[in-house]
């Protein structure tokens, strides 16, 4: 080796220890996948859905680990803290890197600067539910209700996507009587809502599809863009009246800040054709949670949680949404 031979490889030593130290990646036990929310969640749910297909196109184990606490605050800053080895990776998402960061003054971490943000994962619209047996049959039913009497709405928390999304509903068709009451989480808020305590309830689509098929619950408005091939009937808020309501909940995989140039590239091109295996596929449509194509990656992805942490901080001070 020359002299010129020998200090490249000293630089590319030094910019990337953990990556050097342990061969190549993956090489030394599993992955843990962190899941910042409960079992059963959209988050969990998308975590156990991509695992496996990383497992295998990896060669090594890749386990989901649920960290949940703090609205998804505690699993996220967890793998910001963590070591940057690859060996532990974030299914980030919408709810915590940009919604939280609306409304929480004092996140212990910065939402893209502690993060690398890799891929895009896949994109939930929210939807406004009500019983099936519900006065209410159309959006303007329900607003008009809503402009003279109290009418609640659920949400899986202060500050969250739905919460923000309700407060806009609100405002837009001036409609003052539309009252949010927050949960931990939305099995709860579903629950109350089954029961008759509420009268609606703002969630993702993912965790709802099964009841909107069998009938229990009936939908109002979506969020998507267009309507969903699998509920033709349902329209978008925006074909009502509100085209500023089109905002939906992505999910993505991240690690900590400085992850090897190695490891980010080689995530960057398999995790979108992970994303296309018919198998996954087949249950992203099932659970009308859908990737985009191409699926936006590194610089891209970034720019996106900019711009949306710019929007919905801008949301969250007209209406004065703040978590203490």
């Amino acid at each position: 080796m020359n002299r010129r031979q020998f200090l490249a490889a000293t630089v590319t030593t030094l910019a990337t220890p953990a990556f050097a130290q342990s061969g190549a990646w993956p090489s030394r036990g599993s992955i843990r996948l962190i899941a910042q929310f409960p079992p059963g969640g959209l988050v969990d749910t998308i975590s156990r859905l991509m695992a496996p297909a990383l497992s295998q196109a990896l060669g090594q184990t890749v386990l989901v680990e649920n960290r949940a606490g703090a609205g998804g605050v505690i699993g996220t800053d967890f793998v910001a803290k963590a070591p940057a080895d690859g060996y532990t990776l974030l299914v980030s998402h919408a709810s915590v890197h940009v919604f939280s960061t609306a409304t929480m003054p004092n996140l212990p971490f910065d939402p893209v600067s502690d993060f690398t943000h890799m891929v895009q994962l896949v994109e939930a619209s929210n939807v406004l539910l009500v019983k099936a047996d519900s006065p209410y049959r159309t959006l303007q039913e329900y607003l008009t209700a809503a402009r003279t009497r109290p009418v609640r709405f659920g949400s899986s928390g202060i500050g969250s996507a739905p919460h923000l999304l309700g407060a806009m509903l609100s405002g837009e068709a001036r409609a003052p009587n539309l009252d949010h009451v927050p949960y931990r989480g939305s099995a709860p808020a579903l629950q109350d809502l089954l029961a008759g305590s509420i009268e609606s309830f703002i969630d993702p689509t993912t965790t709802n599809v099964a009841m909107l098929r069998d009938g229990m619950l009936r939908c109002l408005g979506i969020s998507a863009a267009a309507r969903l091939p699998a509920f033709p009937n349902i329209p978008t808020f925006a074909e009502q009246g509100f085209p500023q309501l089109t905002s939906g909940q992505w999910l993505g995989l991240s690690g900590p800040k400085n992850l090897p140039a190695p490891i980010v590239e080689r995530l960057t091109i398999l995790v979108p054709e992970i994303l296309k295996q018919s198998a996954l596929a087949a249950r992203f449509e099932d659970l009308q949670t859908m990737p985009r194509n191409p699926a936006p990656t590194g610089d891209a992805f970034t720019a996106i949680i900019r711009r949306e942490i710019a929007e919905w901080t801008a949301v969250a001070r007209q209406f004065n949404i703040s978590v203490s």
